[in-house]
């Protein structure tokens, strides 16, 4: 669990994030929606140590990832898996050696540990013919489980997507989501995902966190979004259709 509490966030003399509430449940998709500029790609950076807030919280299952020591927040990170807005593989290594890469940085395995574990984690998001491609020989929505591989190879108690389904066609999206979910749930990771998309919203939103001029206006699920009575989240919605 992830517990967010009074987060402020200023640039400068402007305050971007104005004392966000929120709580990410452990085993559910938690999903951060709002349209650009609301504040939501800052948010998920607080969330995950790459910005400080001036005042508030973010605990991981009560540990303040703000006031932890440096060799206690290098070992909170190595519960962390991460799905970036592009799959951010690398070009020069191919799909076996990308997935094994937080293994050899991170992990005490040895060689055959590691391809085992990379392989188990291809496997699971369906990719066990293409570890000898490379990157560039791969499609969107490939690369994007490949990427999935390689942020659940360290078993990660927190899974972290920034817009997961950018770039992608809605098949491939509706895959993206299914394996999320999935991953979540038969790990029982806090899984929070940062998006704009609405098939993802409506079909993978088992918690929703609404935000509007950096503030949390609106939490609840797929199943209330459309009777919520935040006038901007029904905004939000209708520019969508």
């Amino acid at each position: 669990m992830i517990t967010l509490t009074n987060i402020h966030k200023y640039f400068d003399d402007q305050e971007v994030l104005h004392g966000i509430d929120a709580t990410f449940e452990e085993g559910k998709t938690n999903l951060v929606i709002g349209r650009s500029g609301s504040g939501k790609t800052v948010l998920l950076r607080c969330i995950v140590g790459l910005l400080t807030p001036e005042h508030g919280q973010v605990l991981y299952d009560g540990r303040d990832i703000h006031r932890l020591s440096k060799r206690e927040g290098s070992l909170l990170r190595q519960e962390m898996g991460m799905l970036f807005q592009g799959a951010a593989l690398f070009d020069s290594m191919n799909v076996l050696q990308n997935v094994m890469f937080p293994l050899e940085m991170f992990s005490n395995m040895t060689l055959r540990e590691q391809q085992h574990r990379a392989r188990f984690c291809l496997e699971r998001v369906g990719l066990t013919d293409a570890e000898s491609k490379m990157p560039s020989e791969l499609s969107g929505g490939m690369q994007k489980r490949v990427a999935i591989a390689r942020a659940i190879a360290l078993e990660p108690r927190y899974l972290f997507c920034d817009e997961p389904n950018s770039g992608l066609d809605p098949i491939s999206s509706r895959i993206i989501d299914r394996l999320i979910s999935d991953i979540t749930h038969e790990y029982g990771i806090t899984t929070i995902v940062n998006t704009h998309d609405m098939g993802s919203v409506r079909g993978i939103g088992e918690q929703i966190v609404f935000i509007h001029e950096g503030r949390a206006e609106w939490t609840g699920n797929s199943a209330t979004l459309y009777d919520a009575a935040s006038p901007h989240l029904r905004e939000f919605l209708e520019s969508d259709r």
